[in-house]
């Protein structure tokens, strides 16, 4: 567990003036904790520091939080690690919140983590696609799960299945759109930036792309 003593959550949310009530900052540090335990077993994540999970990680999830409206049944597309699902269940307790992976042996992590942090968050070691064949979500998110042309070809066929894709994106987001556009997958569907901020410490942006059924 990379964990540097003279530092702590509570300095990195400072240091990036965000403030989160105290048990919601509780609960991220467990799961920090729990996350790092797991990954010197697994690989589930690069950022290992509080610094990196809060200017990455908390980032793009307090990000994602704000576009979720209250009852909402969102799914988190290959969680990996529990980001961004697992955070936003403890930013967002208004919304029903599951997390689908379909590594095995990181789904099961997902899942200790979750009962030890007594989330009520379902994990699904399964692919998004066919969670979609049998349950319906109003909002997928997915953040470092592939470029936007083979997000898009994974749900081509289910794009009436729920409500909207937000997908977090970095700089090359212009890029991939045009990618997605040559290979024909933006056919279907309407796309559209619906949050742009900086990437904290670098002279990057990063965009959530709101996609839906056109």
């Amino acid at each position: 567990m990379n964990i540097d003593d003279a530092d702590s959550l509570e300095q990195a949310l400072a240091r990036y003036e965000i403030s989160l009530a105290p048990p919601q900052i509780e609960r991220l540090d467990r799961y920090c904790r729990l996350l790092w335990d797991w990954n010197e077993k697994l690989n589930l994540t690069r950022h290992t520091t509080w610094d990196k999970f809060v200017a990455r990680d908390l980032v793009d999830s307090l990000q994602l939080s704000q576009l979720l409206e209250p009852g909402q049944e969102v799914l988190d597309v290959g969680t990996g690690g529990g980001v961004p699902g697992i955070v936003l269940a403890i930013l967002r307790e208004d919304v029903e919140v599951s997390v689908c992976e379909s590594v095995q042996k990181k789904a099961r992590a997902v899942q200790e983590m979750v009962g030890q942090l007594d989330l009520p968050c379902a994990v699904y070691a399964e692919r998004a696609e066919k969670l979609l064949e049998d349950l319906r979500y109003d909002v997928l998110v997915a953040r470092a799960v592939g470029p936007l042309w083979k997000m898009c070809k994974w749900f081509q066929n289910y794009w009436h299945e729920f409500g909207c894709l937000l997908a977090v994106k970095g700089p090359g987001w212009v890029e991939e759109r045009a990618a997605a556009r040559e290979r024909g997958m933006l056919k279907q569907v309407k796309l559209r930036r619906v949050a742009s901020y900086p990437m904290p410490g670098t002279d990057s942006e990063s965009v959530i792309l709101r996609i839906e059924a056109a």
